[in-house]
């Protein structure tokens, strides 16, 4: 049978283009469209797999109004063969649960994922830029009942398998998949290629097959806008609000002075100023108490997390979730209890530790085949807890195995997922019945905020269906103190596992400086943009070493542009699809400010930028700002640490 090769697209709207509606949602009908830019790269993956299958056939599918048969057609005239659309008013609202479900069906309905030895591969994006969740290619790998690889930077054939490179924290794994599988690729592979002028006059005679739900035999029970207790997507938006920076104008320096001594005092008369600004106490809502109280969960109770180990140790995202998992235990009925699940090999200290930090339950699974992460046993044996314990609530941390492990269970649980939450509390939601006209509460339920539009906006999402699953972004929340003296219950679970969920094979990982953690842990992180290019950061990274030469914790970070670039590696990549960080110094060189950037460093206590353009965003987000050539202020920024400068700490 002849390789058929899969990609999955999506249009999507421009951030900037989005406007509030009448209802507090987002408005996308008349914002400009264009294809996902991670997508891009899944076309062009798909497109470098088949100049090493030329019999290969290659098909676009894609699922939304009539308008994307634009972006379809685009992808036509690169080289696609087919293209198909799913296209029905019926979809309006999915969240990412009810598009897996989805676009799997239609594939099925094209002949795919029948469960015989079939050669096709799936291709898609990381993530798209309007949700940013990096959901659906899980989902519809789960649905479809095939292996995956997320994340990936590079695919190639290999002696009938895909061995692909698989960026996560601190590295790299090479991993070995067979077929049929789905792969969604990052922003730092191949970069895509333009169309051809042939190409566009055969995309220009090549028809795209529309589908409707009906034609596809596809239910619509579990898609479309969500209605608590009825059909429709599991998770809804529930509320959107605007993002605003709360800092005060940045103090600035610049003209053709002595720039850094102006910043120096500048720095000196204001540090001792800055205010640690405290989240407002919200006002507790008086509930209505004529309103009829609904209990969704059916019996679920408790919170579970999973523990993450990375090089033998448990991840510092993963004992981040440990607090607001507390958090939310203490805000729902006495004796609810914080369970985390824990998967590897001879981990017994492990599981003392995840107590020490807050955990009441450690449920271990020890199995020398799981001592390594991988995706097909790890969800398959989480699901069996779930389905054993019947939580109300599971949490992951946002972590590249965290992002692809929640949604892939969340199919195998027909539950919700809520994707790289910067806040979670258990609040209500008041409903009112279509039909009936009543109008009930529904309560207590998980609610997840989380960015989104280009971190512009602040969603709340919420979910009827057990367990409430979310992602936390690592970074966001402390990681508790640690007690060792506290004391809780270690058990152990065996869970039933087949051979067929160890077909892909870890060929090789490799991880530098503990995972990437250290940018978690350093006291000054000197971030370089685009305007640090002209050395490839070499002066940003000086600058760091003569820190540390004084006993500072210091790292180097870089923007997506440097990681896209291949001048930095992901594992120090800060922003919004990057690593968010809180040291008590920043320091912005050559970064514009973008909001993607900002959403990981704006937790900073003290923000400095330097940039040669004044009027960039970056110092609307900053405490000093230094505007001139960085080939001159860092220079001179070096020998002011040689020294005895050192920002103050």
């Amino acid at each position: 049978m002849a390789l058929t090769i899969i990609s999955l697209m999506k249009q999507v709207p421009l951030a900037s283009e989005m406007r509030m509606g009448d209802d507090g949602l987002m408005d996308r009908t008349k914002a400009k469209s264009i294809i996902n830019v991670d997508c891009q790269y899944g076309l062009e993956a798909g497109l470098q797999l088949k100049s090493q299958n030329p019999n290969a056939k290659l098909i676009v599918c894609s699922m939304g109004p009539p308008s994307f048969t634009e972006s379809l057609n685009k992808a036509l005239a690169l080289g696609y063969d087919e293209a198909y659309l799913l296209s029905d008013r019926k979809l309006g609202g999915s969240d990412t649960y009810a598009t897996g479900l989805a676009i799997a069906t239609m594939l099925k309905h094209l002949g795919y994922g029948k469960g015989q030895n079939e050669d096709f591969v799936i291709v898609a994006g990381r993530q798209t830029s309007d949700g940013d969740t990096a959901h659906v290619p899980s989902q519809v790998a789960e649905n479809m009942k095939i292996p995956q690889g997320t994340f990936i930077e590079t695919a190639d054939f290999i002696d009938g398998k895909i061995q692909a490179k698989r960026i996560i924290e601190g590295g790299y794994q090479m991993m070995s998949l067979p077929l049929p599988c789905a792969m969604s690729f990052t922003p730092t592979g191949i970069d895509p290629r333009r169309r051809s002028l042939a190409g566009a006059v055969k995309a220009k005679n090549s028809e795209i097959k529309i589908f409707s739900i009906e034609d596809i035999n596809l239910s619509d029970e579990f898609i479309g806008l969500g209605t608590p207790g009825e059909s429709g997507s599991p998770t809804i938006v529930s509320k959107v609000t605007t993002i605003k920076s709360e800092r005060a104008p940045a103090k600035m320096s610049s003209g053709h002075g002595d720039l850094i001594a102006s910043f120096m005092e500048n720095f000196e008369s204001g540090k001792n100023n800055l205010e640690v600004k405290e989240k407002k106490a919200k006002k507790e809502k008086k509930r209505d108490e004529s309103l009829r109280v609904i209990d969704f969960r059916n019996g679920a109770s408790g919170i579970l997390t999973w523990a993450e180990v990375v090089k033998g140790q448990i991840s510092r995202p993963s004992l981040e979730l440990l607090t607001p998992a507390r958090d939310l235990a203490n805000s729902l009925e006495d004796g609810t209890k914080v369970t985390t699940l824990l998967i590897g090999h001879n981990m017994g200290e492990l599981a003392k530790e995840l107590i020490a930090y807050g955990a009441d339950e450690v449920i271990v699974i020890d199995e020398e085949r799981l001592k390594e992460y991988r995706i097909l046993p790890f969800s398959e044996a989480f699901a069996q807890v779930i389905k054993q314990n019947n939580y109300e609530i599971a949490l992951f941390a946002a972590t590249t195995a965290g992002r692809e492990l929640a949604p892939r269970i969340g199919v195998k649980t027909d539950s919700g997922v809520t994707a790289d939450c910067t806040e979670l509390i258990i609040g209500e939601h008041k409903h009112r019945n279509k039909e009936t006209k009543e109008q009930v509460i529904y309560a207590p339920i998980l609610e997840s905020r989380r960015p989104t539009y280009g971190e512009s906006k602040l969603a709340t999402i919420i979910g009827f269906v057990c367990p409430q699953i979310s992602t936390a972004r690592a970074g966001t929340f402390a990681v508790p103190e640690k007690d060792d003296s506290r004391e809780g219950l270690i058990t152990s679970f065996e869970p039933s596992l087949q051979e067929g969920e160890f077909v892909s094979d870890i060929i090789e990982t490799v991880i530098g400086e503990a995972g990437g953690q250290a940018l978690f842990d350093a006291d000054i992180i000197v971030a370089g943009g685009r305007g640090t290019a002209s050395d490839d950061m070499k002066l940003v990274k000086d600058l760091v070493e003569v820190l540390k030469s004084k006993g500072l914790k210091a790292e180097w970070a870089a923007s997506r542009v440097m990681v896209d670039e291949g001048v930095s590696e992901y594992a120090k990549q800060i922003g919004q699809t990057g690593k968010t960080v809180r040291p008590k110094v920043y320091v912005a060189v050559g970064i514009s400010g973008a909001v993607q950037h900002i959403a990981g460093m704006k937790e900073s206590e003290t923000i400095i930028a330097i940039n040669n353009n004044a009027k960039e965003t970056i110092f609307a987000n900053s405490d000093f700002g230094i505007v001139g050539e960085y080939e001159d202020i860092l220079p001179e920024l070096i020998e002011k640490v040689n020294n005895g400068f050192t920002f103050g700490l």
